[in-house]
C-alpha cells in the first residue's frame, strides 16, 4: 500500500482497518507497518529508525468494537504484537547493514495536532518513547486475523523534554523524507528473507 487511512481524517475504524481485512482475504500472512513520530526517549535522534516492540491504544475508539469478525476470537491475545523473530531478523540485517536502529514502545493516539509538552512527558511515564497518529488500529485488527506483524516508526521530532520544541508537518516530512532510503533498504532485505 501507498499511504493509509487515518481515524484524524474522520474515517470509522472499520474503514481505517479495512485493508488488513481485504489483505487477510488475500491470503497475506505478514504486515509490516511504517510511520513517522515524534520521539520522546532521551537517547533518539531525528531521523532515526525505532523497531516498535509494543505499542500504547490512546485512540478513542478500539477497532474490534461491535460485532466480532470471524477471522480471529472476540478477545485476541496481544501479549506480542510485533513479531521477536522478525524483530531478529530486523537487528541481524541491520547490524551486517550498519544500520542504526533502536528500539521502543508507539503510543498511538487521535490526532490531528502534535502533542503538548506535558503529553509528551505523560506517554513517556506511562512507557512511551514515540507517539504517532496510525498503526495501532491496523496491528491490532491483523493480530486479529492471526497474521504476524512489524513495524517501524521513523522519528520525525522530539518533545517532552526540558525545551519545548516547534513541530511543523513539513519538519516532519522532511525527516520521513531523509530516513526513508535506509528504511526501504532494511525492509526489502527482510521480505527477501521472509
Amino acid at each position: 500500500m501507498k499511504g493509509r487511512f487515518h481515524y484524524y481524517e474522520g474515517y470509522s475504524m472499520k474503514e481505517v482497518t479495512f485493508p488488513e481485512r481485504v489483505m487477510y482475504e488475500l491470503g497475506i500472512k505478514t504486515l509490516i507497518v511504517s510511520n513517522a513520530a515524534g520521539g520522546m526517549n532521551p537517547e533518539f535522534h531525528i531521523g532515526d529508525i525505532m523497531v516498535i516492540t509494543d505499542h500504547i491504544n490512546f485512540f478513542p475508539e478500539h477497532p474490534l468494537h461491535g460485532p466480532n469478525f470471524p477471522t480471529g476470537p472476540r478477545f485476541p491475545d496481544m501479549h506480542e504484537p510485533y513479531d521477536s523473530d522478525l524483530i531478529a531478523l530486523a537487528d541481524k540485517i541491520a547490524e551486517e547493514k550498519g544500520i542504526r536502529l533502536v528500539h521502543g514502545v508507539y503510543v498511538g493516539v487521535q490526532g490531528p495536532t502534535f502533542e503538548t509538552p506535558a503529553e509528551y512527558r505523560m506517554y513517556r511515564i506511562l512507557g512511551g518513547d514515540t507517539v504517532g497518529m496510525s498503526t495501532v488500529p491496523e496491528v491490532i485488527v491483523a493480530k486479529h486475523c492471526g497474521m504476524k506483524t512489524f513495524g517501524l516508526s521513523i522519528i520525525t521530532d522530539l518533545g517532552g523534554f526540558d525545551m519545548p520544541v516547534e513541530v511543523s508537518h513539513e519538519e516532519v516530512q522532511e525527516a520521513a523524507n531523509n530516513a526513508q532510503p535506509i528504511m526501504t533498504e532494511l525492509i526489502s532485505e527482510m521480505i527477501k528473507r521472509i
